[in-house]
């Protein structure tokens, strides 16, 4: 099952990660310090880092260049509420960069699968009977009937 570490400062946005990324039966694991996020990469490394650029109190940019500068091969995508940093040249470093919908979250779930297919994490999507598209992951979380957002989570 593959793991994201999410780095954000609003509890909001862990819910948010949590309700859409576990529903695909990811490991999602959550920091909102620094700290906390050293503490996590000295003895884990996720697949993927879901990173908050515009973090309070620590400066998300120095976040990612530590990360790319010891672990230069784990993705991170940037998922922010500000579009302002789109054309900024630091999110080159980063595997792509998000804006925080909270009306369309599927766009972060659909650029995080593409990011873990590319990477070699999981399979790529699928096209079902019906017509519908489908990885097979969900396919495996539709089967054993898991949904227990609370449970799975882990606050660092």
């Amino acid at each position: 099952m593959p793991s994201i570490l999410i780095i954000d400062d609003q509890p909001y946005m862990h819910e948010l990660c949590c309700h859409v990324l576990m529903k695909e039966s990811y490991q999602v694991v959550s920091a909102g310090s620094v700290e906390s996020v050293r503490r996590y990469l000295e003895d884990s490394i996720p697949d993927i880092v879901l990173l908050e650029i515009s973090l309070h109190g620590f400066e998300g940019w120095s976040v990612l260049y530590d990360i790319k500068r010891k672990y230069p091969h784990l993705p991170v995508l940037i998922v922010t509420a500000y579009d302002s940093f789109v054309h900024d040249p630091r999110v080159s470093q980063a595997e792509g960069y998000v804006v925080k919908d909270f009306i369309h979250v599927e766009g972060l779930k659909d650029k995080v699968t593409q990011i873990l297919e590319r990477k070699g994490f999981i399979k790529p999507s699928y096209s079902t009977m019906d017509g519908q598209t489908a990885s097979p992951v969900s396919q495996l979380h539709k089967l054993s009937n898991k949904n227990q957002c609370q449970e799975e989570q882990h606050e660092i």
